[in-house]
């Protein structure tokens, strides 16, 4: 694959395997700036219109960045702390008790204590022992058997993730739903909703007025909508999580884990802000916490195995097996320096199979890019774009340095 944005991407789209492409990178001081659309977005009337940089897009699990941001601001009011027992604001999550298997005619659950208290820096990192119920056959046994069956209806945070912890507080790493419960706890100690709560601290301060969380209710935001066409008609993101998007419509209200849609050029502005630590939606000491390692030993180590399993490339988020690695508060976080590309303490994640983020401190770059992909999703090429995209910024902001 040509390695360049502009002919890769051109070339997918040519080739109808996705309909474009929303890219936006930039430096903290907001001299290098490199915005690039691509392709046409198909409204429901089936009209084509270019995309634009303020296209409201599903941001998934790119969510759990903002989420996060509006975690630490309440640690910083005073409200919670990172590493002390949440069973006072959430004695409902802090008595969970760990699945470690089940009988030997499989029909009865074994469950033990949790060791410790479950702390919200374990919520930011995926170090609780939530996990998402399509990733541990375990938890996903017991949903078969104990939740709600989807035809139940919408549910929040509480009754969607009803299942026990798949592993003791603290001693593993599983990408799961922490994030949901971290927001639904800024929820409890603030008494805003999240979106409210993300729109006064998060949005009001960088001047953003594109986002909502699903469903997007706000006719001057549908209309900007790339998800609300004619094969996406409920603007539930299907091509962003691989075709169904059934996440949304089964739950009830803001899940700090998914559900925001928000203008790609917005997004960039959290970006900016984190890079550039202006102290606009923390303080700079919360920030360079944000980029350091938060993992316990007994995690990391579980943490390094999840890495290099199976399913390592999707929680890698486009760096090599034999690269190091860690993960802050919100992302994965590169431990080494990578000649051309991420620098030490890069954080980075992304959202569904569509959607990537990256922030640079010692490089001073940033950047997001939503491919918009086509239905039935090409999960190989859009993983190739995203990476073309990951390493093509490094390559125009080096020659933007060059040309100074």
């Amino acid at each position: 694959m040509t390695e360049d944005i502009e002919t890769s991407f051109q070339a997918a789209i040519d080739a109808g395997k996705i309909n474009g492409a929303v890219i936006c990178a930039t430096d903290a001081e907001g001299c290098f700036v490199y915005n690039k659309t691509l392709g046409d977005r198909t409204l429901l009337s089936g009209e084509k219109r270019p995309h634009q940089l303020d296209d409201v897009l599903c941001l998934a699990s790119a969510t759990k960045l903002i989420a996060a941001i509006a975690a630490l601001q309440c640690v910083e009011d005073g409200l919670l702390t990172l590493d002390g027992d949440l069973s006072t604001v959430a004695p409902d999550l802090a008595s969970k008790e760990v699945l470690t298997g089940f009988s030997e005619d499989g029909e009865t659950p074994i469950l033990e204590p949790a060791a410790r208290p479950i702390t919200l820096e374990m919520l930011l990192t995926h170090s609780s022992g939530l996990i998402y119920n399509f990733i541990n056959p375990n938890i996903a046994k017991w949903c078969e058997k104990f939740s709600a069956p989807d035809e139940v209806g919408k549910r929040s945070v509480e009754e969607l993730i009803d299942y026990p912890l798949g592993f003791q507080p603290g001693e593993g790493w599983m990408y799961g739903p922490g994030l949901d419960w971290a927001g639904r706890i800024v929820e409890r100690v603030t008494g805003l909703t999240l979106g409210d709560h993300i729109q006064k601290r998060i949005f009001d301060p960088l001047g953003i007025k594109s986002g909502q969380f699903y469903p997007v209710t706000r006719e001057d935001l549908r209309a900007r909508m790339v998800d609300l066409n004619p094969d996406d008609p409920e603007g539930l993101g299907r091509a962003v999580v691989g075709g169904s998007g059934d996440i949304n419509l089964r739950t009830r209200g803001d899940f700090g884990g998914h559900g925001l849609f928000l203008a790609g050029d917005d997004y960039t502005k959290i970006l900016r802000s984190l890079l550039a630590n202006d102290g606009k939606l923390l303080k700079p000491a919360t920030v360079d916490d944000m980029f350091e390692h938060h993992l316990s030993p007994q995690a990391t180590e579980s943490h390094q195995a999840a890495l290099a399993s199976p399913m390592g490339i999707f929680f890698r988020i486009g760096i090599d097996p034999d690269m190091k690695a860690g993960y802050g508060l919100s992302g994965l976080l590169m431990r080494q320096d990578v000649d051309g590309w991420y620098g030490d303490r890069t954080l980075s994640w992304g959202g569904g199979l569509t959607f990537a983020w990256f922030i640079d401190r010692k490089n001073n770059l940033c950047g997001m890019g939503a491919v918009q992909a086509a239905l039935p999703v090409d999960g190989n090429l859009v993983g190739d774009l995203k990476q073309v995209f990951r390493r093509d910024v490094y390559r125009k902001h080096a020659a933007w340095k060059g040309q100074r």
